[in-house]
C-alpha cells in the first residue's frame, strides 16, 4: 500500500531508508518495512549489535586508562602536599562532561515524550481503523443474514404461489440466483480476515510494549539524573566516598545508556452487488404488475422482499461510504505520520540522548579516579571551627576555667 494523499515522508525517512543494510553474511538487505523477514531482522539485530560493540570499546578504553592510571603513576615524595600540575584542568573536564550528560538528559526526556505521543497517535489510528473494519463486518453479516432469510422464506413461497405460470415461476428463480450471487459476493468481501493480526490486536501490543518502554526510559533518566548532580556534589565538597559510590553507578548507567542504544519499528464488488440489487428489483416489480392481480396471496412476500431489498440497499449504501476508503486513507496517514513523524523523531533525540551519554559518562569514568586522587586527605584540615561555642575544646576550656575561679 503506497503513502495515502496529503501525506509527504519526512526527510529523517528518506535518509534512514537510504541507509545500507546487511544480514549477518552481511549480504544487502532491501530497504523495505518486512519485519516478518528472516533477512529483515538479521539487519535489526547487527544494528543493534553497533551497541554492544560500542559498549564493549568503551569499556576496554575505561579499564586500559584506570589500570595506566593505577599502574604507571610516578610515585610521589614523601610528604609533597603540591597538587599535581593539571588538576584543575582533570576537574573540570569532569565537570563538563557531567554538564553534557545533564544536556543528554533534557534531550531524552524530549525525546521520549515525542516518541511516546507519536506511538499514541498509531495507536489512536489503528483503533480508528478497526471500527471502521468491525462496522463493515457487521453490516455484512446482516445484509447475508437478509438476503438468506428472504431467499429461505419469501422466494420459496413466491414460487410456491406463481407455480401454475411458469414464466413467473422463471423470474422469481432468477431473482433467487442473484440473491444468492449477491450474498456469495458480500461473503468474500472482508478480505481483512485473512490476515494474522488485527488492527486491535496491533494496537493493544504496541500500547502495552509502549507503556513499560517510556517508563523504562524515564526511570533511566532521573537515575542519570541523580548520578550526575550527585558527583557534581561530591566534585563541590571534595568527598572521596560519594565520588567513588558515584564512579561505579556511572559504570551502571553507561552500561544501561548503550543498551537503550540497542533497543531503538474492496468497492468493485459493492458496485456489482449494487447492479444485481437493481435487477431484482426491476423484477420484483415486473411479478408485482403481473402476478398480483392473477395471485393476491403473491402480494404479502412481494412487499416482504422489497423491504428487504430497500433496508440491504441502505446498508449497501453505508458500505460504499465505508469502503471509499477515505477513512482508511486517514487512519492509515495518521498512523504513518505518528510513526514516522513523531516516534522517529523521537527514537533519534533518544539515540542522541544515549550517545552524549554514553560519552559523557566515559569521560567522567575516566577523570573522576584524578579527580578524587587529588582531594587533600582528612586529617590536612579541621572541619571545626574554633569560635564555634559547641566546639567541644571551647567546651573544655570553660569547663578548666569554671575549676580555676572556684
Amino acid at each position: 500500500m503506497g503513502a495515502p494523499p496529503g501525506y509527504r515522508p519526512s526527510a529523517w525517512v528518506h535518509l534512514l531508508h537510504q541507509l545500507p543494510r546487511a544480514d549477518f553474511q552481511l549480504r544487502p538487505v532491501p530497504s523495505g518495512f518486512a519485519p516478518q523477514e528472516q533477512e529483515y531482522q538479521q539487519a535489526l539485530l547487527l544494528v543493534a549489535a553497533l551497541a554492544g560493540l560500542g559498549l564493549g570499546l568503551s569499556l576496554i578504553f575505561i579499564a586500559v586508562y584506570l589500570i595506566r592510571f593505577c599502574c604507571c603513576r610516578p610515585p610521589e615524595p614523601p610528604g609533597s602536599k603540591t597538587p599535581s600540575p593539571g588538576g584543575g584542568c582533570v576537574t573540570w573536564s569532569c565537570i563538563v562532561a557531567l554538564l553534557a550528560g545533564c544536556i543528554g538528559i533534557g534531550i531524552g526526556f524530549y525525546g521520549n515524550s515525542e516518541t511516546s505521543d507519536g506511538v499514541s497517535q498509531l495507536s489512536s489510528a489503528l483503533l480508528h481503523a478497526n471500527h471502521t473494519l468491525s462496522a463493515i463486518d457487521h453490516l455484512v453479516l446482516e445484509t447475508v443474514e437478509r438476503l438468506g432469510e428472504a431467499v429461505r422464506t419469501e422466494l420459496t413461497t413466491l414460487e410456491e404461489v406463481l407455480e401454475p405460470r411458469t414464466e413467473l415461476v422463471a423470474a422469481a428463480r432468477g431473482a433467487r440466483r442473484q440473491a444468492e450471487a449477491v450474498a456469495q459476493q458480500l461473503q468474500g468481501l472482508a478480505f481483512w480476515q485473512g490476515v494474522p493480526l488485527s488492527p486491535l490486536q496491533v494496537a493493544e501490543d504496541v500500547s502495552f510494549v509502549e507503556e513499560y518502554r517510556w517508563l523504562a526510559y524515564v526511570l533511566l533518566l532521573l537515575l542519570e539524573l541523580l548520578v550526575c548532580l550527585f558527583t557534581l556534589l561530591g566534585l563541590a565538597k571534595q568527598s572521596k566516598w560519594l565520588v567513588i559510590v558515584m564512579t561505579v553507578m556511572s559504570l551502571l548507567v553507561l552500561v544501561l545508556s548503550w543498551g537503550s542504544m540497542g533497543l531503538e519499528a474492496a468497492t468493485a464488488r459493492l458496485t456489482l452487488s449494487q447492479r444485481a440489487l437493481a435487477n431484482i428489483h426491476s423484477q420484483l416489480l415486473g411479478l408485482e404488475r403481473e402476478a398480483v392481480p392473477q395471485f393476491p396471496s403473491a402480494q404479502k412476500p412481494l412487499l416482504s422482499l422489497e423491504e428487504t431489498l430497500n433496508v440491504t440497499e441502505g446498508n449497501f449504501h453505508q458500505l460504499v461510504a465505508l469502503l471509499h476508503c477515505r477513512g482508511l486513507h486517514k487512519d492509515y496517514g495518521a498512523a504513518l505520520r505518528g510513526l514516522c513523524e513523531d516516534a522517529l523523531e523521537g527514537l533519534l533525540f533518544l539515540l542522541l540522548f544515549s550517545l552524549l551519554s554514553a560519552g559523557a559518562l566515559a569521560t567522567a569514568l575516566c577523570s573522576l579516579p584524578r579527580a578524587w586522587a587529588l582531594f587533600p586527605p582528612s586529617d590536612d584540615y579541621d572541619d571545626t571551627d574554633d569560635d564555634d561555642p559547641f566546639n567541644p575544646q571551647q567546651e573544655s576550656k570553660r569547663f578548666v576555667q569554671w575549676q580555676s575561679s572556684i
